[in-house]
């Protein structure tokens, strides 16, 4: 039998390729916001005002951070 090689799942290729991370500081308040962007926020894991968080650096991520671009701030490594 010939050797086989395996397939890295659909998504594995992206994201072992660009390892990268993202610092996201929350730092205005989602008070008098619509639920989906507290939702939002939620999602992506803070809990507290001028909290920083550190996420992988994928379109999902980005995505998220586009949606509330007015509450989130990208932080400089």
């Amino acid at each position: 039998m010939a050797a086989q090689t395996k397939k890295a799942p659909a998504g594995a290729k992206h994201a072992a390729g660009k390892a990268g991370k993202i610092r996201i500081q929350y730092y205005r308040s989602v008070i008098a916001t619509p639920v989906k962007h507290k939702l939002v926020i939620r999602g992506l894991g803070f809990t507290r005002l001028n909290q920083i968080v550190e996420r992988v650096d994928n379109e999902s991520i980005r995505g998220m951070v586009k949606t509330v671009p007015h509450l989130v701030r990208i932080l400089e490594p």
